[in-house]
């Protein structure tokens, strides 16, 4: 996800209360880092791709839409005013159920945590940085289940699962398939694995079945 150049020092530090209302005023995209307002410039075009690839990917294995967001805001660390906006979340049952009564498609920090959180990697090492380091970071300390990192200029993807309190990572590339711990227990099929030449590209190429190794 693309990131602007971080503010100042001497810039206000924002509550999430703060947050919160100025994003009910503002047309821009933002993400809080640690009560730091960052306006969000426009995403690569192979990004959004990948995001709807997997998005529609995801969709056509059963998982209702209900539970698929683009867009949708995360608070990871409540205490330091922290709100992301992942590339692609796969909600829970429990956490649709209590997103449906809110206005704000937000997840707050009382609200169940995702299944899956997926960040589609900008150039620059400060976007690689955040992606890698401190999302990974908040994302467990959220108990976040599964954690994607999608790094187009690398081609490369990482999985990482969440047990007992850290990230199991393990990073699949070129012709190989990847594993996924939380779609295989979602579907029943242990060994149901999405190409990773396929997502890098956010090509179903041309049917479902062409994208699963066997």
């Amino acid at each position: 996800m693309v990131l602007a150049t971080p503010p100042t020092t001497t810039e206000k530090r924002l509550t999430l209360a703060d947050y919160f209302a100025l994003e009910l005023e503002s047309e821009c995209r933002h993400e809080l880092e640690r009560g730091a307002l960052r306006e969000m410039p426009v995403e690569r075009d192979i990004n959004l791709q990948i995001a709807m690839f997997l998005a529609l990917y995801l969709a056509q294995l059963g998982i209702p839409s209900r539970r698929l967001r683009i867009g949708t805001e995360i608070v990871t660390e409540s205490d330091r005013a922290t709100v992301r906006q992942p590339d692609l979340v796969v909600l829970s049952e429990e956490l649709a159920a209590t997103m449906a009564k809110d206005k704000r498609s937000t997840i707050m920090p009382e609200f169940p945590a995702p299944d899956l959180v997926v960040e589609v990697v900008s150039p620059g090492k400060e976007n690689s940085d955040r992606d890698y380091r401190y999302k990974r970071s908040e994302s467990a300390v959220r108990r976040i289940g599964e954690y994607w990192i999608i790094d187009p200029a690398r081609e490369v993807v990482s999985v990482l699962e969440w047990v007992d309190g850290f990230y199991e990572a393990a990073e699949f590339s070129g012709e190989g398939a990847i594993a996924s711990p939380f779609l295989a227990q979602l579907l029943g099929q242990d060994q149901l694995q999405l190409k990773v030449k396929a997502l890098l590209a956010g090509n179903l190429e041309g049917n479902l079945e062409g994208n699963l190794e066997p």
